[in-house]
């Protein structure tokens, strides 16, 4: 609930390194196996997954009960998708394809209590506990953690002015869209992209705002070394396919 202590974003605002995995198969039994294993974060996607609200609170649920702090991404920077999960007790969301000031000032203000925002009030949800928190509004209010994420060459050159927005908490570079936009689809993993992925981690850290990324599990510990702050070095369908895959060519 929008009660408890918002351990990841009080983290990454002191630049304590968060190790994170990607949720996708849209399970909260998956996404229970990921907050056990020891995970800082968990990510439950809803962009690039069939994942929609009844079984994002299940998923909420689940991760709740583990160490691991939840972050959903919805699958747009919309008022409505904003005000819904959050509403269901999110705290954190990572908002994609912020390209400006203007876009990053936007979620924010959607991700806010009048009169500073504009996001709905609903004084039965489960973010305020079913209605047992509302005398205490203004506190759950700073729990919220708003990211947003990078994916082309126009966001990177609106870098500067993006990390200024007040009540942004960190900027997530997506390295998947970014590499393509920079001419090398499907090959994120090409020299070329490492060095701006390099740069902008400096550019962001430098701007006071912590940086994140998703990578492979062979890349998590040099984006750490690179000054990334929270980084998922895995997703739970990858994990699920090459496991699998390893474990028939074993049995061969």
């Amino acid at each position: 609930m929008l009660s408890d202590r918002n351990r990841f974003k009080w983290a990454i605002k002191d630049m304590q390194p968060q190790i994170g995995a990607w949720s996708s198969l849209c399970s909260n039994i998956a996404a229970e196996i990921l907050g056990e294993a020891g995970f800082d974060w968990v990510l439950l996607d809803t962009e690039h997954a069939p994942n929609e609200l009844p079984g994002v609170v299940t998923q909420l649920q689940a991760l709740r009960a583990t160490p691991a702090s939840a972050v959903v991404r919805p699958a747009w920077n919309d008022p409505v998708l904003i005000k819904r999960y959050l509403d269901a007790g999110a705290q954190t969301l990572l908002l994609p394809f912020v390209q400006n000031a203007e876009e990053a000032k936007a979620a924010v203000e959607r991700a806010t209590y009048p009169p500073r925002g504009s996001r709905g009030l609903s004084l039965g949800s489960r973010a305020n506990g079913y209605g047992r928190f509302v005398s205490e509004l203004a506190d759950v209010q700073k729990e919220i953690c708003i990211i947003v994420q990078i994916e082309t060459r126009e966001a990177l050159a609106n870098l500067e002015a993006i990390a200024a927005v007040d009540g942004v908490d960190g900027i997530f570079i997506g390295p998947a869209d970014l590499s393509a936009d920079l001419g090398y689809l499907g090959n994120p993993g090409h020299p070329e992209v490492w060095t701006v992925l390099e740069t902008a981690a400096e550019r962001i850290r430098k701007l006071g705002k912590p940086p994140g990324i998703l990578v492979g599990p062979k890349d998590a510990k040099r984006c750490l070394d690179m000054g990334f702050v929270f980084v998922a070095g895995c997703t739970d369908i990858g994990l699920l396919t090459a496991g699998s895959k390893a474990l028939l060519a074993s049995m061969k």
